[in-house]
């Protein structure tokens, strides 16, 4: 925003000047409020700075990027792939782990574009039977939730798109996680955040083996690898891909032990996708600059959704804490989650297991970002101090995000 109040015309009247001189004051106060972005450091700065985090964490693998008014800048990858010492590389792919979450929203959102869901519909109109009476994936058992254990609880009714990109269906992260491995709902829909790829992996379902008379019954893989080739992301994909193998990164736990990458057969969206630091790169500026989404859409997309209260991401089901401790501008988006910072508003998604750290963090008046990508858990202790450095003060949630947890496994 900018104080553009010269329109070439005199003012009518001295009231008019004096209103205008204030109301310019005014802006001005607000403008200075939001600090201007600080110019990014220089390549060789950032290298410096990136290998001493490196160094202080112990970590063996970083690939980064660099986005600055939603062109790529910078990309770099530094450190090993593998326990052969083998080199990263900008291509080497890489485990994507949640950043698989926002690919996923922005693909919902091009399906909301073109009519083919709504956001606020329930999601039992978007399928021709009951959730509870679909069996499981007959190639892949546990391919999604078992849908039968909801067949006591109507609110699963209630469920719509925007609460599973919303991480609010009430199902804990995996139904996996539940103590006697039963699918359950533990709050009321669209009532509180409780972080959960079983949410979005009902959403990839509903897609899938939705109503043909809406043209749904869509390929999630196909879906978003339209995408993939119209961006140029070559070795980008949710499921895995056997040319992957000739440039692939093995990973580290917080032990320092190595351990090999996860041959994904299956689509989830929660967390399938494979990709390299140099695709990543490209989606993360297409997303920043809105490209492939109408305005309205972009604009849902990293809009504050719902509230969160709670003191840190996990674990699921956490109290809220008391609301003069709350964080007032932390909320879910849709796919990300976002915040208001010294440089205006912003988004992040991070990405995480237990020998992958991913984060992205994006501002959203300078169109800047930054991407990490590492095959190594232990780099995620350097994330804010390398975000930080590049961005300066963002005010992107890590406490929030990682609490103590940053860098274990």
């Amino acid at each position: 925003m900018s104080p553009m109040f010269s329109s070439g015309i005199p003012p009518r009247s001295a009231g008019v000047k004096t209103a205008t001189v204030a109301l310019s004051l005014l802006l001005t106060v607000g403008i200075q409020a939001q600090s201007k972005p600080s110019a990014i450091p220089l390549p060789a700065e950032i290298d410096a700075r990136l290998r001493k985090v490196m160094d202080e964490t112990h970590a063996n693998g970083i690939a980064l990027a660099v986005i600055d008014h939603g062109n790529v800048n910078y990309v770099h990858a530094y450190g090993i792939r593998n326990a052969k010492s083998e080199p990263l590389t900008t291509d080497t792919v890489m485990y994507g782990a949640s950043l698989t979450k926002t690919v996923f929203a922005y693909h919902v959102l091009q399906l909301v574009d073109s009519g083919k869901l709504k956001l606020d519909t329930p999601i039992k109109d978007d399928l021709d039977k009951p959730l509870p009476s679909y069996p499981p994936d007959a190639k892949f058992h546990d391919k999604y939730g078992p849908y039968k254990d909801l067949a006591n609880d109507p609110r699963w009714a209630q469920i719509t798109p925007r609460m599973c990109l919303t991480h609010s269906t009430g199902f804990l992260n995996f139904w996996f996680s539940e103590p006697d491995q039963k699918l359950r709902i533990h709050f009321n829909p669209g009532s509180q955040y409780s972080y959960s790829g079983e949410g979005l992996i009902l959403l990839q379902f509903v897609i899938e083996h939705g109503r043909k008379d809406q043209d749904l019954g869509i390929d999630v893989g196909e879906l978003t690898n339209s995408t993939f080739q119209r961006l140029g992301m070559k070795r980008t994909s949710l499921v895995w891909r056997p040319d992957f193998a000739l440039n692939l990164a093995d990973g580290w736990n917080d032990k320092g032990e190595a351990k090999a990458h996860d041959e994904r057969s299956k689509v989830r969206a929660a967390g399938s996708m494979d990709t390299t630091i140099a695709d990543i790169a490209k989606f993360f500026a297409a997303l920043v600059r809105g490209d492939g989404l109408n305005r309205s859409s972009r604009k849902e997309m990293t809009k504050p959704q719902l509230h969160i209260g709670t003191a840190h991401q996990f674990p699921n089901l956490a109290q809220e804490l008391p609301a003069s401790q709350q964080r007032k501008d932390l909320y879910a988006g849709l796919g990300v989650i976002v915040f208001d910072g010294p440089q205006g508003h912003g988004f992040f998604k991070g990405g995480h297991d237990d020998i992958t750290a991913n984060t992205a963090v994006c501002l959203e008046a300078s169109q800047r970002c930054v991407v990490l990508l590492s095959n190594d858990v232990r780099a995620e202790a350097g994330f804010a101090e390398l975000v930080r450095f590049i961005l300066g003060d963002t005010g992107v949630p890590y406490d929030w995000e990682y609490g103590d947890n940053a860098g274990k496994s």
